[in-house]
C-alpha cells in the first residue's frame, strides 16, 4: 500500500477507535442510557412552561380534588408527582396523605425544582421531598409508591419507553400511575389515549381506569403494572399513522 494510503488508514482507524460516537449504530442525540430502548415513533413536544395555568383558575373547576378523589388518594398513602414543576400537585397531595403519608416531587428542570423547594420550606410541608429526574429515568426507588402521578407532562418525556420501563419497579403491589393528558397531537402538548395506552402497555402496563373530564382539561388515564415487563431490546414502538386516531405497530 502506498504510504499516504497508509497514514490515512491508520488515521481513521484511531478516529473510529477514540471517538464512540463515529461508530456504526451509534446515536449521540440520545442519552447513553436509552440507546437499547426504541425511539418513540412520533413527535416529542418542546418542554413547555411550568405553570399549566394559574392555581387559582384550576382550583375554581375543582381540577385537583377530582384527579385525586377518582385515584382515591387516602392519608397515608405514599405518592410520586413526576413533572411537579411549581408544585401545584405537591401541595395538594401533601395536604391529602396527610402527616402519615409522603410525597416525592420530580422533575427534570433544576430551577424549578429550586422554586419548588423555597415553597415546600415557606409552607412547612415536613412530609414532601424533592428529586432531580432525567429525561429517560425518573429515578424512583423500587417497592416505593402507591400512586405515581404524571399531570399534562407526558407528551414531553423525550424517551417514553426508556422512562416508563424504569418507572415500573417503583410501584407496590396494589400501585397505579395516574396520567392527566389532553386528546390532540403530541406536537402540540397532548397525546392521543390510543397511543398512550399502547406505550404504556408495550413495556408492561395495563389501563384499568380511563374518564373523559372537562374538568381536569383533557382526560384521565390510570394504569397499573402488570405481572412482567420486557428485556428492553424487545419492546416494539406503537405508531400512528398520519390523520388517524389510535395506533397500529410495525
Amino acid at each position: 500500500m502506498h504510504r499516504t494510503g497508509r497514514l490515512l488508514l491508520a488515521a481513521l482507524t484511531l478516529v473510529a477507535g477514540g471517538c464512540n460516537w463515529l461508530q456504526p449504530g451509534r446515536d449521540s442525540s440520545r442519552p447513553e442510557t436509552a440507546r437499547e430502548f426504541p425511539r418513540p415513533e412520533r413527535a416529542i413536544s418542546k418542554l413547555g412552561s411550568n405553570q399549566f395555568s394559574t392555581e387559582v383558575q384550576r382550583d375554581s373547576v375543582g381540577e385537583a380534588r377530582k384527579v385525586m378523589d377518582l385515584a382515591q388518594i387516602e392519608p397515608g398513602m405514599t405518592v410520586a408527582d413526576l413533572g411537579a414543576g411549581e408544585g401545584y400537585y405537591t401541595v395538594r397531595l401533601a395536604e391529602a396523605v396527610g402527616r402519615t403519608g409522603r410525597v416525592l416531587a420530580q422533575d427534570i428542570d433544576r430551577d424549578a425544582l429550586d422554586r419548588l423547594g423555597q415553597r415546600v420550606e415557606r409552607e412547612r410541608l415536613d412530609n414532601v421531598s424533592i428529586r432531580l429526574g432525567t429525561p429517560d429515568d425518573p429515578r424512583l426507588p423500587a417497592n416505593s409508591f402507591d400512586r405515581v402521578f404524571m399531570v399534562h407532562m407526558y407528551h414531553e418525556v423525550q424517551e417514553p419507553y426508556a422512562f416508563l420501563w424504569r418507572l415500573w419497579p417503583s410501584l407496590r403491589t396494589n400501585g397505579r400511575v395516574i396520567v392527566v393528558e389532553v386528546n390532540r397531537p403530541s406536537n402540540q402538548h397532548g397525546i392521543d389515549p390510543l397511543l398512550l395506552s399502547c406505550e404504556f402497555e408495550r413495556v408492561g402496563f395495563t389501563l384499568d381506569a380511563f374518564k373523559d373530564a372537562p374538568e381536569i382539561a383533557g382526560y384521565y388515564a390510570q394504569f397499573k403494572r402488570a405481572a412482567t415487563r420486557p428485556e428492553p431490546k424487545t419492546i416494539k414502538p406503537c405508531r400512528q399513522e398520519a390523520g388517524t386516531t389510535g395506533s397500529t405497530t410495525r
